[in-house]
């Protein structure tokens, strides 16, 4: 009779399992082949994965660029890959906000558009400058 119990515990539970089980949607969106307006790039492409809340930004400069900016920052590395959190405000999603309170910047996305544009704030004012544009621009649901 236990038996009997025990298997009809574990049917349920199996059943409950397979039929309740829960998917979650999660959406990226990749940005490849970027074209920088003031640098060039042999690779220059940026991840935003929505469900995290993070853009990764993954570039490699090419050879003139990569001795220009070292002349000025010898941190500066030939291929480096950065993230940054992201948050969405009108349908527009903003990279955290580098400087400080009076003067600052921000990198800024909408979905499926391959413009990059930064929005740099002094005092207050903001103005709006695009970057980039991306010659593909894929988005991706991931179930899991």
């Amino acid at each position: 009779m236990k038996e009997n119990n025990f298997k009809i515990k574990f049917l349920i539970y199996l059943f409950l399992l397979v039929n309740f089980q829960t998917s979650i949607f999660s959406e990226i969106m990749i940005l490849k082949e970027c074209k920088n307006f003031k640098y060039s790039f042999i690779k220059n492409e940026y991840i935003l994965d929505f469900e995290k809340s993070l853009m990764t930004r993954n570039f490699v400069y090419d050879n003139k660029t990569f001795k220009k900016l070292k002349l000025t920052d010898l941190s500066i590395k030939k291929e480096n890959s950065i993230e940054k959190f992201i948050y969405e405000d009108n349908n527009l999603f903003f990279t955290d906000k580098v400087g400080y309170p009076q003067f600052y910047t921000q990198l800024v996305f909408e979905k499926n558009n391959p413009k990059i544009k930064i929005k740099t704030v002094i005092n207050n004012e903001e103005a709006l400058t695009q970057v980039s544009t991306c010659n593909k621009v894929e988005v991706f649901e991931k179930e899991s």
